[in-house]
């Protein structure tokens, strides 16, 4: 058994706000790029395409990133249970920031043909492979330390991390599009952005060095010899169920904040400035809402808010498609304001919900795969197939908004088949809790 004493417990906030700092930096790196995608990529990488195949071409590299993810999972899964939660921290961080500042650097099409979409393909899988590990590692460390009582509280921290992320990859994005011409921000200003995943990765680096190892990780004497088959053995309904009920929030969060700027700029005509704003304000107060839903997961339960979150999502999205195709800013943001408020009222409490569904010793690559399968499922393939649906139809996009109805309500059959786990403390879950 480890030396529990080994290493002295950080406080709550300190813990937090390391691990908020390291999420938000990782989802800058995976969020920037699918932001590029949008609004650059498909004219620079396949300037052969026309301008719809184009787009999709690029959303098919973004797409690539989230099947990577529960490979990345299992990978850092096995890192996070065996070796411990804080090594998983490391080892992604690096991976995800090597990955993001080395597509800054890929020439055009114009400069070296095939090769440059086939080097965006490989970038994007390693980012998606860092990104799959990160948030497993980043949310168990965190959980593991959390009181039990207030454990969907301190977890949520992380999950703000993809808000703050997002916002800070789109404002990047927003001010050099605001100083930069057309010509000028497709030239070389997209790929500033790329590069300034360097410095925030070793800032993250820095945050994490003296971060101090789960507790529960430190109380396991019989680690699983291979935690993804044993998770595949034991707990393979857990990971379908928890895949399935993530999936809505995935591809809303993704259809809103991807696939929106290519509708909207491309097919309504709303300047690049105005939607990113739009996208960028909702997220952020999408974010700064997330401890307060988790303190109602606290108090409720975490599957009454899964619950009701899959509900207002599958309720919200055709008129959401409706205010989108008015082409009127405040109309638009609080289309995308309402879906996303309706997807955090799930997101929130997902932290801490989904590692106590699993043994500590297998809890990483558990909640992880779950998770990030999740992302296959909802978030792959949503900016691909909405963009292919908007274009067969009218200028209301109701196409889009029956498909992430839809992702919705399958989202809320999962949710209702999988158990309830507050106020049970981390260690009282280690004897086998719920196995599929």
């Amino acid at each position: 058994m480890h030396d529990v004493q080994a290493v002295n417990r950080p406080s709550m906030p300190r813990l937090a706000a390391a691990s908020l700092a390291g999420t938000a930096i990782e989802f800058y790196d995976f969020f920037v790029y699918g932001t590029a995608a949008a609004l650059v990529l498909g004219p620079l990488f396949f300037p052969t395409f026309s301008p719809v195949a184009g787009t999709l071409a690029a959303f098919g590299t973004f797409g690539v990133g989230f099947i990577a993810r529960p490979l990345g999972s299992v990978l850092f899964g096995h890192l996070g249970d065996r070796r411990g939660r804080r090594p998983v921290l490391v080892a992604s961080l690096l991976l995800t920031g090597a990955a993001t500042v080395a597509v800054g650097c890929v020439p055009s099409y114009d400069s070296i043909g095939i090769a440059a979409p086939l080097l965006l393909l490989v970038l994007r899988f390693l980012q998606g492979l860092g990104l799959g590990g990160e948030w497993g590692g980043a949310v168990l460390l965190t959980t593991e330390h959390a009181p039990a009582g207030r454990r969907a509280l301190w977890a949520s921290f992380p999950q703000v991390g993809p808000a703050l992320g997002f916002g800070l990859a789109n404002g990047v994005v927003l001010a050099l599009s605001a100083a930069l011409s057309d010509a000028e921000f497709a030239r070389w200003g997209w790929r500033v952005p790329f590069w300034a995943a360097g410095a925030l990765a070793l800032a993250g680096l820095w945050l994490r060095s003296s971060l101090a190892e789960s507790p529960s990780f430190l109380k396991i004497d019989d680690h699983a010899r291979v935690p993804f088959f044993e998770v595949v053995r034991h707990h393979g309904r857990l990971v379908l169920l928890t895949a399935g009920g993530l999936a809505v929030g995935y591809a809303v969060f993704y259809a809103v904040t991807t696939w929106s700027l290519t509708y909207a700029t491309e097919r309504l005509g709303v300047s690049r400035t105005v939607m990113l704003t739009c996208v960028m304000g909702a997220v952020l107060v999408q974010g700064a809402l997330v401890p307060l839903v988790a303190l109602f997961a606290d108090r409720f339960g975490r599957r009454p808010m899964c619950v009701a979150g899959c509900v207002a999502c599958a309720l919200w999205m055709l008129p959401m498609v409706a205010l989108l195709a008015t082409g009127e800013p405040l109309l638009m943001f609080l289309g995308i304001l309402g879906a996303l408020l309706a997807f955090v009222t799930a997101f929130a409490v997902i932290a801490a919900y989904l590692p106590e569904l699993y043994e500590p010793r297998v809890r990483c690559t558990g909640a992880a795969v779950g998770y990030n399968l999740g992302g296959v499922l909802g978030g792959a393939l949503t900016p691909i197939v909405a963009t292919m649906l908007a274009e067969r139809g009218g200028r209301v996009p109701w196409g889009v908004g029956a498909y992430l109805t839809g992702i919705a309500l399958i989202s809320l059959v999962c949710f209702m088949l999988l158990p309830e786990t507050r106020p049970v403390p981390v260690a009282a879950v280690e004897p086998k809790p719920a196995t599929g």
